[in-house]
Order: C-alpha cells, then sequence, then structure tokens
C-alpha cells in the first residue's frame, strides 16, 4: 500500500533525538551506515541491533510506524536473502530442484537482510526526528566548505530537502488518482504485464501535471518572496551544537571502538 511508504515523513516531537543538532544526526548516521557494512561479527550485528532498537524507543516515534518505514522494501529484502541462500557454497543443507541451501547462505543472507533493515531503521529515524527545514540548514552548514570549490551549497541542499519532502506528497497524490480512476472501473491488479503497465497510463499523466503544476507553484512563491539564493541569507534559529550533542559523539565513537574491537 502506498500509506505504507514513510519516506521523507517527520513526527513532531521533543525526545532526545528531536532535540539533537541535525548536523549531529548527519554526521553520526554516516558512521553508523559506515559500520554496518564494515562489520561482520554476530557480536557486531547483536551490538549494532540493540542500538538501533534503544535509538527507535528515545525517538518515541511510535513502533508502528517505524516497522512501516521497512515494509515497502520486504520484497527487495526478501530477492536479497533468497540469492545468498542458493548462491553461497558451502555446508549442503537441502536441494531444492537444482538449486542447494547452504548454511553459509543461510547465515549470509540474514546478515546482509539484517544489514538492510538497520540502514533502512537509522536512515527513517533522520528524518523522522528532523524536521525539513533544519534538515535543510544542516545540510547547507555540511556542505558550506565546498563552496571555494564553486559548489553551490545552499541550492543542492535546498533541492535534496524540497525533494524529500515532496515524497509524501507525491505518494498521497498518486494514491487519491487511483482511488479516483478505481471508483471509474479501472483495475490494476489483474491481466498480463503489458496489460498493467498500460493501465498506469492514467495514473503517470495526471501524477506528472500535479507534479509539475506543484513545482510551478513553489517557484512563483519563491520568487514573491523575493528568493535570491543562499548568499547573504540569515536564519532565524541559528543551529547550535549543545552539551547533548558532545555526549552523543563521545557515546558514539565509544561505540564504534568497541565494534572495531568486535571486528
Amino acid at each position: 500500500m502506498l500509506s505504507d511508504i514513510t519516506i521523507g515523513q517527520f513526527f513532531p516531537g521533543n525526545s532526545l533525538l528531536h532535540r539533537l543538532d541535525p548536523r549531529t544526526k548527519i554526521i553520526l548516521l554516516f558512521f553508523f551506515l559506515v559500520a554496518i557494512f564494515a562489520v561482520s561479527s554476530a557480536a557486531s550485528y547483536a551490538l549494532l541491533s540493540g542500538l538501533t532498537l534503544a535509538l527507535m524507543l528515545v525517538s518515541r516515534v511510535p513502533m508502528r510506524m517505524m516497522l512501516r518505514s521497512v515494509k515497502p522494501l520486504w520484497w527487495i529484502i526478501l530477492f536479497t536473502f533468497v540469492i545468498h541462500l542458493f548462491s553461497t557454497p558451502g555446508e549442503e543443507l537441502a536441494k531444492v530442484w537444482i538449486f542447494t541451501v547452504t548454511m553459509e547462505g543461510l547465515v549470509q543472507g540474514f546478515l546482509i537482510c539484517l544489514r538492510l533493515v538497520l540502514l533502512i531503521l537509522l536512515s527513517s529515524l533522520l528524518t523522522f526526528t528532523t524536521s525539513p527545514l533544519k534538515l535543510t540548514d544542516a545540510m547547507e552548514r555540511l556542505l558550506s566548505p565546498l563552496r571555494r570549490f564553486g559548489v553551490p551549497a545552499h541550492e543542492l541542499a535546498m533541492m535534496m530537502t524540497i525533494a524529500l519532502r515532496f515524497v509524501p506528497t507525491l505518494i498521497e497524490e498518486t494514491d487519491r488518482i487511483m482511488k479516483a480512476q478505481q471508483s471509474r472501473g479501472a483495475d490494476f491488479s489483474e491481466g498480463s504485464i503489458m496489460k498493467r503497465l498500460r493501465a498506469l497510463v492514467p495514473i503517470l499523466v495526471p501524477l506528472f501535471l500535479s507534479a509539475f503544476r506543484r513545482a510551478d507553484d513553489l517557484a512563483m512563491a519563491m520568487e514573491a518572496r523575493c528568493y535570491r539564493g543562499g548568499e547573504g541569507r540569515t536564519q532565524m534559529k541559528a543551529l547550535q551544537v549543545t552539551g547533548i550533542d558532545y555526549v552523543a559523539y563521545g557515546v558514539s565513537f565509544a561505540l564504534f571502538a568497541i565494534l572495531a574491537f568486535l571486528r
């Protein structure tokens, strides 16, 4: 269901994660994602899984909403597990037609799928606990050193945040169009693949028109407010690193040291 897609959604709150500086969250997320793909021992995976669960509880984001972020990608996770299950050589457990299930494939498939789930959950925590405006400011500040090389930091940050912000809007629009077409007798679940693809045309055309219309309205609104890019712009609420951020850095790098030792 389209309603299960939670990319780009923000859940207002006052938890510890909500109060962290968005730059801190982006930097630590980057290091945690690197750690997810760098570790290899069972103890390391157990530590990362426990940490992710603890962060989910600390964020006070409803657990149901967090798990919904994984649901749209379950088929990719399942496909990844099946590929590793049948393609990894090792001790044979069973034979399915011409395919062999091995113990090494079972373990490798489980660990790779666990990596994907942790990656999705940690990335979702960033958007759930950070407003789009703060996310834009944080990206701009992190990219600002690249300005000396001619990189438009403000424009890049704004484009990424606008794209992220409009994902839920476009999903909602798609769901509305699909329901309108189904009320007129359209069927998107039966027939051959080509028939289903042709049935998507009445959805894609109004969706693209709506997206272009929203983009034009946004551009006109920005021009009406005399928007001229990031040069000389100030912030009503400037980002500030506090004691909570230093504690988060200290705890996180201690965990990274433990993960490096366990590896």
